[in-house]
């Protein structure tokens, strides 16, 4: 909120915990590179708060009903709730493709919906709410400051978002807390009648319900800070207004830092289902291995956006070949060694290549979790490995196995911190080249296509 970077540093009530909230999807499709580039982030920084011993509560939720749950449902003839919980199933696969790192807890909408209730009449209680027609909306000029997030006043705001504009409101600004029913549609009960929540409610109540009144970060896509967290802001404000005085301290904001990631453009627009301009990450990873495209989106720091092209994938494919490559490479050289009776022993800790390279690795991610320069800080290491092994001076030089051994140890601790490791490096290495056959016989056969047509059409010279 500050807009600058500042130390962090955990509650001095909660020694060494961090809570961390990420915002989740909405399960009615399969996920985008969009998403995987907020999910690989978090991870990111999920790995290497642990890291630093801390003990990490990340949670992150799933809108599992909403709007476009229930059009895509009716489309397919499905439940929404057996659709959305496909969907689920469907993006924990792509994240496990990714490395991504399972979250302490994942909830779902549907099972707040007693605590969304709560909270709604908190909110109501304290003068910020009011029903009409059955639905409940946030009241945004009863509360000060609304749009101090994203530096918006409320004359800058847009009627409609995410909901349609509804005549009931008496602010065109106001948001939904809760829906009234609407035929065929899944309905809770309320004090207000049958219906659904709201999108905005579900990440504060479940925020307090499982993580309490104040966390320490909490972020997602760019777009979310108005007005998902704009809103978020001013609801558990609102909320904690009815509330023990020592549940917002200080009248402190239930969150301590917020983290929003860039967008992911394409052709310089930002790539969404809704402008129609999106890849999925099941797209992506027919052609590219999931290690690609994970290095591809964390060589861009995570508020910057970034540009997708074939030609960045494939230099990601590229530069991650090279990498595992090369530690195959050392694998074997360490293992010739001990082959052939050799001693292969670490180097004293001051003179530790591996243990150098992995400070440059944490350095780089303690400022502002800097990936692109962690990335940049494998480049000479590596460059190092390969002269050890394959040039006639490296494969003379003194102490030559001792820094292979030092260096290959960093570069697997480094990758793990980055969640670019592998298990197996020769079964990526071989998925690799699959997938590049794959890819070059696609192209292969769009381009026959394109002629082909090309020579269906006649010509104006003829």
């Amino acid at each position: 909120m500050s807009g600058k970077k500042e130390m962090f540093q955990p509650r001095p009530d909660q020694g060494n915990k961090v809570s961390m909230y990420c915002c989740g999807v909405t399960v009615y499709d399969y996920s985008h590179v969009g998403h995987a580039r907020v999910y690989c982030a978090f991870d990111v920084l999920f790995r290497y708060l642990r890291h630093l011993g801390y003990e990490v509560d990340y949670v992150r939720n799933f809108t599992d009903i909403d709007d476009k749950i229930i059009k895509r449902a009716s489309e397919t003839g499905e439940n929404p709730l057996e659709l959305s919980q496909r969907f689920i199933r469907e993006f924990h696969t792509d994240m496990d493709a990714l490395n991504c790192l399972a979250p302490t807890r994942e909830p779902k909408a549907t099972e707040f919906i007693s605590q969304m209730v709560d909270m709604i009449g908190s909110i109501i209680k304290a003068g910020h709410g009011y029903e009409a027609d059955g639905s409940v909306w946030f009241s945004v000029e009863s509360i000060p400051g609304y749009g101090r997030l994203s530096g918006r006043s409320l004359g800058d705001n847009r009627a409609g978002e995410r909901v349609a504009v509804n005549t009931m409101k008496r602010n065109p600004a106001d948001f939904v807390l809760w829906k009234a029913a609407k035929l065929g549609e899944p309905t809770w009960n309320s004090p207000w009648g049958p219906g659904r929540p709201g999108w905005h409610i579900e990440c504060s109540a479940m925020i307090r319900e499982l993580m309490g009144p104040i966390i320490d970060i909490h972020g997602g896509g760019r777009d979310l800070i108005h007005p998902h967290h704009d809103n978020e802001l001013v609801q558990s404000q609102a909320a904690a207004c009815d509330c023990d005085t020592e549940h917002m301290p200080d009248q402190q904001d239930f969150v301590r830092w917020w983290m929003h990631l860039g967008f992911v453009n394409v052709d310089s627009e930002k790539m969404s289902k809704s402008l129609g301009n999106f890849f999925t990450i099941r797209d992506v990873l027919q052609m590219y291995h999931p290690l690609a495209l994970r290095w591809f989106l964390i060589n861009t720091q995570y508020r910057q956006p970034v540009n997708y092209t074939e030609r960045s994938l494939q230099e990601a494919s590229d530069r991650l070949y090279y990498v595992f490559q090369t530690l195959q490479d050392a694998e074997a050289a360490l293992a010739a060694a001990a082959e052939a009776g050799e001693e292969v022993s670490v180097v004293q800790e001051e003179h530790n290549e591996g243990i150098k390279l992995l400070d440059s690795v944490e350095a780089s991610l303690c400022d502002d979790l800097n990936t692109p320069q962690a990335i940049a800080a494998l480049s000479e290491p590596l460059k190092v490995l390969n002269d050890l092994i394959h040039t006639k001076k490296g494969r003379k030089a003194g102490g030559r196995l001792q820094t292979i051994g030092s260096l290959q140890h960093g570069l697997i601790r480094a990758l793990e911190l980055l969640g670019l490791h592998a298990h197996n490096v020769g079964a990526v290495l071989m998925e690799m080249r699959q997938r590049a056959l794959h890819s070059a016989l696609f192209y292969r056969q769009q381009l026959l296509k394109i002629r082909r047509l090309n020579l269906k059409r006649p010509s104006i010279f003829h």
